[in-house]
């Protein structure tokens, strides 16, 4: 079995891509259940707007990837070629990157382990963790928090929230006068409602599946000083052309938002600009609506330009992150090699152990016959010492040329002689 991460990311695949092999978190158990069942030994699954990974110990890659596909219901022809599969020591490698930010469309962001740690124990919680990957998990961790501590990676970082707020600048200029529309009330719409709360808006509205989230939301908002009220999504069409700046990010699997909402919408504001951001993958709002005269709708893709703020700092800190990544990948791959030793370690004791024990119980029988027990002893010594020492000693004697120089070299080193 090898350590394999299967995926696509933002830098891969646009997100009409990454939205195809998405997964929604209320079916990764499942999900895993079902890859472990046939395709893997062991798996989980890291899902978020930027990308969409396999981590799994299977015996090739060909299977997981064909598992996703068929999942999806896709040709893996038509996702193969945004397809990055990476074995043993480079999976390694790219667990520790992104959980430590540095694989992020935005260098240094810190959501990325929290999405991270939360797909670990959705896959504890299904059963599909084995001894590799929950040793691989729980040092990628460690690595997060080694390079969050020892390094700036983090610092002046800009949030897909905040970026969002920029760009609504952009549009609106002093925002304090526009009524803000939440489609979700998930992590990342929380975030972002921090940081459209805090340009004071003239109102905020938290569109969601169920009243109680939404409202719970819409109360820490209100805590703030804002106008903060909850609908249910259901009644967006009737309410959405009160909204100017609207921010969605939800698990639908279908659009929530579509073109005919969006002209209605726009006819009832009299052509009023609607400033839009789609956060989901997939997305939320069909991409049509792009093409109104009167929206301006960006995805998580087009918020690439605005968190580079700033990257100049992150990026020298970054080149200290790699020196510890690096170290601690050489670290792991070390314990991976001395576990897979452990299987041959234990058929060498067993040998070991099953030799000596028929030593044994022939001078047992000899000393219940009357033998003396010092020429018993004698006897047993010189048997496990002539067995022991048997495999080697043929070994190097049918050995040639180089092969009996390198075999000779390892006896010495094994059994400790000094030349």
């Amino acid at each position: 079995m090898q350590l394999y991460v299967i995926g696509v990311n933002h830098t891969t695949a646009p997100v009409q891509i990454r939205e195809n092999v998405a997964f929604n978190s209320e079916h990764l158990g499942s999900a895993l259940r079902e890859l472990t069942s046939h395709d893997a030994t062991e798996a989980a699954i890291l899902s978020t707007c930027n990308r969409t990974e396999l981590y799994c110990s299977a015996e090739n890659s060909e299977k997981p990837l064909q598992w996703l596909s068929h999942y999806h219901k896709l040709d893996t022809s038509s996702i193969q070629p945004y397809i990055y599969t990476l074995p043993n020591d480079e999976a390694v490698k790219h667990a520790f990157r992104v959980a430590s930010g540095l694989d992020s469309m935005v260098l240094g962001e810190a959501q990325i382990l929290g999405q991270f740690k939360q797909s670990v124990k959705i896959a504890q919680d299904a059963g599909t963790l084995g001894t590799l990957l929950h040793k691989l998990f729980q040092r990628t961790f460690e690595v997060a928090k080694e390079v969050r501590t020892n390094t700036d990676i983090g610092a002046n970082s800009i949030s897909m929230s905040a970026a969002a707020v920029k760009l609504a600048q952009r549009i609106f200029g002093d925002i304090s006068q526009q009524k803000v529309l939440f489609i979700g009330a998930g992590e990342m719409i929380e975030l972002c409602a921090d940081h459209f709360a805090a340009q004071k808006p003239k109102s905020i509205m938290v569109a969601n599946r169920t009243l109680e989230r939404g409202t719970a939301l819409a109360e820490k908002i209100s805590s703030q000083g804002i106008k903060a009220q909850a609908i249910l999504l259901n009644d967006l069409p009737d309410r959405f052309a009160e909204f100017d700046i609207v921010i969605t990010s939800t698990a639908s699997q279908l659009p929530i938002v579509g073109l005919g909402m969006l002209e209605s919408a726009i006819k009832a504001r009299r052509h009023r600009p609607i400033f839009m951001v789609d956060l989901a993958v997939p997305r939320d709002i069909e991409a049509e609506v792009a093409q109104l005269d009167d929206v301006f709708l960006y995805t998580v893709d087009d918020l690439a330009q605005v968190v580079t703020d700033g990257m100049a700092n992150r990026q020298e800190a970054a080149v200290d992150a790699e020196v510890i990544v690096t170290a601690r990948v050489e670290n792991f791959m070390q314990w991976m090699k001395k576990r897979d030793t452990v299987p041959t370690i234990k058929a060498l004791r067993d040998q070991a152990e099953a030799t000596r024990q028929m030593e044994l119980e022939k001078a047992l029988r000899l000393i219940q016959k009357g033998e003396s027990a010092e020429k018993v002893l004698e006897a047993l010594s010189n048997a496990l010492t002539n067995k022991f020492l048997h495999a080697p000693s043929h070994a190097l004697n049918q050995a040639h040329g180089d092969e009996h120089a390198k075999l000779e070299d390892v006896i010495k080193q094994l059994y400790h002689i000094k030349s």
